[in-house]
């Protein structure tokens, strides 16, 4: 395991989904500190430096698809479009099992598309695949 911390920007207008993020990592190796925004809008703000609260790197992203104001695809193409931002790395955790959804994140280069139902109880496959992630690769500070 790494020692380095890592900061994961959960964006989600589910608050239920954060806080299962954050039981599921202390339950495995590692140091991760969970950041939460309610949607596309408030995470740019905070990518950018622009909110109350940052997110520093290493970070990974954890974004929903549906969400008000921002949905996740628009957050996804600000993102991508931005210098600063846009080697994010982004993993899709939402419900859409859809074709079409899940071929668009691709397009727009997110590490990976979990849905939530099929992550597994209380999200132990996420905080395992999050922990061995941190370990195995270096992420860009």
């Amino acid at each position: 395991m790494t020692d380095r911390k890592l900061n994961i920007l959960v964006i989600d207008d589910d608050d239920i989904t954060a806080e299962i993020v954050e039981r599921a990592l202390r339950k495995v190796d590692g140091e991760f500190e969970i950041i939460p925004a309610a949607d596309g809008l408030e995470g740019l703000n905070i990518l950018q430096g622009v909110a109350d609260v940052t997110v520093p790197r290493p970070h990974i992203i954890l974004l929903d698809l549906n969400m008000p104001r921002m949905n996740g695809f628009e957050l996804l193409e600000a993102v991508r479009d931005d210098s600063k931002l846009r080697d994010s790395v982004i993993f899709v955790l939402t419900t859409s099992d859809a074709d079409t959804d899940r071929s668009r994140a691709y397009h727009e280069q997110v590490a990976g598309y979990m849905v939530k139902s099929k992550v597994g109880p209380q999200f132990a496959r996420l905080a395992n695949l999050l922990s061995n992630y941190n370990s195995a690769v270096h992420l860009p500070d």
